[in-house]
């Protein structure tokens, strides 16, 4: 015999076909591990106080600013498609050093969470809970000069987050989502929430909080004042592992849910962080991940609605049980759309 007939008998037909399970729709949804739905997505929603009509984001196409006397109708058409779960981002024209607005129980955060409330008491309000849209310096925080140095004061700025948290919880939050990465914040926050009687209200942590580029278009969106970077108390890019003992830190400390923000180019992180904990996680789908996409649709490069599925089930296939996305209330529109067929 020649070799290649010698060749030819040694291939044994595989015992194992894996594409059985591949061979129509059917079968694939039949053995389909992961899948997305709207109780999984978090919207993220701007409001901006004194303003009168929209104001269209131009590095986020379709999101907008949205004026607090539209924001009952918002929430309307929201809940009308579906969506259960949102996060109000404040556009305050009341801005100061510290950022007192937010603590004020007729400033901006609290206006937002109770206007909300009232519109869909059944809609979960998680709103962020940070200073940098009502700072005139858009740092996080409080913050103290070094030199040419600009510092922002850990200590000071856990103080004021327990306020800021107290008044949405009053307002009607039902969880916060505290994202100014300061030291010890979770523990002071949950204290500070039980002993004003708010110990059902939950805490979504912004636990490994990135220092991005892919925060970009968020700048725009909540017209940041920022002057130079956030990279003393945001993570660093390269650190994986340092981003394991934040957010197991922010579960000693009562966390409810974890977040890892940003998401696609943190999956690695996200996917170490599913097998460190049980608690439910989240990703953030940040501004740069949505423009990086809705720009490659326009430009025809990709198909839109297939890209952001397979996204979101990267997030879920990484662990994530909740997904921040400007895309949430798109997502709803085109299940919408496939119900009415």
């Amino acid at each position: 015999m020649s070799d290649q007939s010698n060749h030819t008998h040694a291939f044994k037909t595989p015992l194992r076909r894996l594409r059985r399970l591949r061979t129509s729709e059917a079968m694939r949804a039949m053995v389909r591990e992961n899948f997305i739905s709207l109780d999984d997505l978090i919207h993220p929603i701007f409001i901006e106080e004194g303003i009168s009509a929209p104001v269209d984001i131009r590095t986020l196409p379709g999101i907008s600013r949205f004026p607090e006397s539209m924001l009952v109708q918002e929430i309307k058409e929201l809940q009308q498609l579906g969506v259960k779960y949102v996060m109000p981002f404040g556009i305050s024209h009341h801005k100061d050093a510290i950022g007192s607005d937010t603590w004020n129980d007729e400033g901006l955060l609290a206006r937002m969470v109770r206007t909300i409330k009232q519109t869909a008491p059944e809609m979960v309000v998680i709103p962020d809970i940070c200073f940098c849209e009502y700072t005139d310096h858009g740092h996080c925080g409080v913050i103290e000069h070094h030199h040419d140095d600009v510092h922002v004061c850990n200590d000071a700025t856990v103080e004021n987050l327990v306020k800021q948290a107290v008044c949405a919880a009053k307002a009607g939050a039902d969880m916060l989502a505290p994202s100014a990465m300061m030291d010890g914040q979770i523990r002071a926050m949950r204290d500070g929430l039980d002993a004003a009687g708010y110990e059902n209200v939950s805490i979504l942590a912004h636990s490994a909080k990135f220092a991005s580029a892919f925060y970009g278009p968020f700048r725009e969106a909540v017209a940041s004042e920022l002057k130079g970077n956030r990279k003393g108390y945001q993570l660093d890019c390269a650190d994986g592992r340092q981003a394991m003992v934040e957010a197991l830190l922010d579960e000693e400390e009562g966390a409810d849910i974890l977040m890892v923000k940003p998401g696609t180019p943190y999956l690695d992180v996200l996917a170490r962080l599913r097998d460190r904990t049980d608690m439910p996680l989240a990703a953030y789908h940040v501004g740069g991940e949505y423009a990086g996409i809705k720009f490659a649709a326009q430009a025809g490069a990709l198909d839109e609605r297939a890209v952001v599925t397979e996204s979101f089930i990267g997030f879920k296939r990484a662990g994530a049980s909740l997904i921040v996305s400007y895309y949430t209330k798109q997502f709803a529109q085109w299940l919408a759309e496939d119900a009415a067929k």
